[in-house]
């Protein structure tokens, strides 16, 4: 699929029907979407930002329904980032806090290809994104996301599981995410 920038307007900056479906979709169907997604193509994923939208309903309200989440290239390795944006609904634009010229960046991670022989190796077929391995100093170095593409015809769209490490422990968080692609983003360097 080709990728072209996409707008920010109102009009073009809101989920599509799909992501629509799959935060309706209850939890146990989620997760065998989820086993049956391929894996993401790390250079599919470099450079852009995706509207993110957490499921269950429930995530409203504690004020985390919406997010972006992006990526880029260091050193030959990918990264990523969270940016809070504001709860308007999730069929409302998303917009980037403080703002989308300079949002905050945040919650920052390393994604990789699961590793079978390490400690976070519960989805073979996926990416990690490692926030142990992104450099924060506060709770967010405890998330474990998987990642994976649940259409394989659409590498706009992607599904992911979050846990949490305690020590050796790998604690689910009973929530799966959606990814869209939103817009380009940092190419190779984030800013803290």
């Amino acid at each position: 699929m080709k990728h072209e920038t996409t707008s920010t307007d109102d009009s073009e900056n809101r989920p599509g029907p799909r992501v629509l479906e799959l935060e309706r979709t209850p939890l146990k169907v989620l997760e065998q979407i989820f086993i049956d997604g391929a894996t993401p193509d790390l250079d599919k994923l470099a450079g852009w930002e995706f509207r993110g939208l957490n499921s269950p309903t429930w995530f409203k309200l504690i004020g985390i329904k919406k997010f972006i989440k992006g990526f880029y290239w260091r050193d030959e390795e990918l990264f990523g980032y969270n940016c809070p944006v504001r709860q308007n609904g999730i069929k409302n634009p998303w917009i980037a806090k403080p703002d989308d010229d300079s949002p905050k960046r945040f919650g920052f991670y390393k994604v990789s290809p699961v590793d079978p022989t390490a400690r976070d190796n519960t989805y073979l077929h996926a990416l990690l994104l490692d926030y142990g391995k992104g450099g924060n100093k506060d709770g967010s170095r405890g998330l474990r996301d998987y990642l994976v593409q649940p259409d394989v015809d659409n590498d706009d769209l992607y599904l992911g599981k979050a846990y949490y490490a305690v020590g050796p422990a790998r604690i689910p968080t009973a929530s799966f995410f959606i990814l869209e692609r939103h817009r380009e983003g940092l190419r190779d360097v984030a800013f803290r």
